[in-house]
This record gives C-alpha cells, structure tokens and sequence, in this order.
C-alpha cells in the first residue's frame, strides 16, 4: 500500500476520534440524545457528564498511550511483535497497583496507586531490555515477555490466594480484566499527567529510533546517546503504560496492532508511526469500549477481554506471516 499525505493521515484519525467520542457520549443500553447531554433535570444528563464523558476521555488517553508506546517499543528493537501487554510490562503495572492493594498502601493515599503501577512498569519494560538486549531477535524478544508474564502472573496469584476476604479477592480480579466502565473524572486526572510526561519522554527519542534503523553502530555514528534513548523510552513507556493500567487494569494488545495498521500508509520510518498509532490506538479502544457496551446481557464484557479476542488472532497472524516470509 503506498504512502498517503502525513497531514490528511492525521487529519483523518483526529476526525474520527471525534465522531467516536461523540457516538461514545450517546450509545450504551440507555441512549441519550444531545439535547439532553447537558440537562441538569433530567438523569440522563447526569449520566452522561458524569460516566459517559470520563470514559470516552479515558479511551483516548489509554488507547492513545498504549498505541504510542507499542510504536515506539517496535521501532526501538525493531521487532515486530513488541507491544506492553504481550511482552509483559502491562502485567508488571498490574502486579505494582495489586502490591499497593494487598498491603492497603493505596488507603493512605490516592495517588499511591498509580505511583505503585508506574514503578511496576518502568521495572517492567527495564527488565525486559536488559534481558532480550537492544539487538535480540523475535525468539530472545518473546522469552523475554513470556518470562516477565510468568513472574508477574505468579506474583499476582499468591496476592489473590492471601487476599484477607473474598471481597479483596474479587475486586482484584475485577480489576485486572480491564475496563473503562465506572470510571470518573479523578481517574482521568491520576493517569493524564504519567500518560503526558509518558509521551513527551517517548517523542523525545525520535531521532534515535529513525538512527536505529541502520543498526547500533549506524546510530553511534550519527552522535545518537543510545543510553540515554533506553532510558528515555524506559521512563516514558513505563509512565506512559503505568498511569493507563492504574485506573483501568490491563488492556492488551492494542500496541500490537496498531502499529502494524498504520504502517503501511506512513513507511517503516519510526518517527512517522508514533503519532499516527496514537490516534489509532484512540480509535481502537474508543470502537471496542462502544461495541462491549452494547454487547447483550446483564453485564457488558470487559474491554480488556474483547481486546483479547481481537488481539490474538491478530498476533497469529502476524507470526504466521512472519513464518512464511522467513521460509
């Protein structure tokens, strides 16, 4: 597929983010017309300025970050299959917030939540580069999430299976399946300033992950501080995923799979994907939050299980392409 305008791209996913958030404002098993949106009488205002409104900002904000960060984790090691969730540094935020839960940390204060889920990802993704290196290949690159899942998963089993009561337990669990339903304005305000600082950190590193293209020694010459860039891309991912699984709980797979959509209409140059794969990555957990909660039943389907299900097909098909492509 070749390239099209830059600008018409980014142009085209901003229109779009701003026809879902409007739909996401409306739609759920009570639609709300506009007229009513803003109607302090009636509750269906009540409903939409105060649940409907956070979550369709979180679903920017979330798929925004996660879209951003997969981009950039793909362009740094050049590998494909990078993305948080799958490599394990979403389940390393998750194991810092359950930490900060089990142990009551989170009571003493608010923010003490998120701080716990940024630091479980920023341990996280610095593990996951120090074990597979800058230039481990898919193999070195999936052990190395597979090990980090099983070491978070494991961490987050023993605080279930201490949890003090059956409630504790059950809130976790609930928790940890993702979603953005019940979310208010405080959680946009506890994730927005890590997804910020995220980001600023990530777009820093631009020009390193465009140098990187042409190899470690290929970057070094042209003056690039690739401690410096891992470290940048550390903290900002880790921010970045960290402040999102705080108030949402763990949502994969949308740094797989944006990244890989929006590539072919920008080029394989790094640089060129970030910002197109945060919008996407908008409009990727903006159309599923909106298709979970018109899903029939007494409760809607996690967001982070319907991203599953999207997610793992997709995966499959990206391995058996690679697969053949290597054949």
């Amino acid at each position: 597929m070749r390239p099209i305008s830059y600008p018409l791209l980014i142009g085209g996913l901003v229109l779009l983010i701003a026809v879902l958030a409007f739909t996401s404002l409306a739609a759920g098993r009570v639609w709300v017309p506009l007229p009513y949106w803003f109607s302090q009488a009636d509750p269906r205002g009540a409903i939409v300025l105060g649940l409907r409104l956070p979550r369709a900002m979180l679903g920017v904000l979330v798929g925004g970050a996660l879209g951003l960060s997969g981009a950039a984790l793909q362009g740094y090691t050049r590998n494909p299959l990078a993305d948080p969730g799958l490599l394990g540094v979403s389940a390393m935020a998750a194991l810092g917030a359950v930490v900060t839960l089990y142990f009551g940390i989170a009571a003493a204060s608010a923010w003490l939540l998120p701080v716990g889920a940024v630091v479980g990802a920023m341990g996280g993704i610095g593990v996951l580069l120090l074990l597979s290196g800058r230039t481990g290949g898919v193999i070195a690159f999936v052990l190395a999430g597979v090990i980090l899942n099983t070491i978070a998963g494991a961490c987050v089993s023993l605080a279930l299976s201490l949890a003090p009561n059956p409630w504790a337990s059950g809130e976790i669990v609930n928790w940890l399946l993702g979603s953005l339903q019940d979310r208010s304005i405080k959680e946009v305000q506890w994730a927005a300033p890590f997804v910020s600082v995220g980001a600023v950190l990530i777009f820093l590193t631009t020009r390193s992950l465009d140098a990187l293209t042409l190899g470690e020694d290929g970057a070094r010459g042209l003056g690039v501080n690739l401690g410096r860039t891992q470290l940048f891309l550390a903290l900002g991912v880790g921010l970045a995923v960290g402040g999102c699984t705080a108030v949402t709980g763990e949502i994969g797979f949308v740094g797989l799979i944006v990244p890989h959509l929006v590539r072919p209409f920008v080029g394989a140059r790094p640089s060129r994907v970030l910002l197109p794969s945060a919008l996407a990555g908008a409009v990727l957990v903006l159309a599923a939050d909106i298709l979970v909660r018109m899903t029939p039943g007494a409760q809607e389907v996690k967001l982070g299980v319907a991203m599953t299900a999207i997610g793992a097909p997709f995966f499959l098909a990206l391995l058996i392409s690679m697969r053949r492509r290597l054949a």
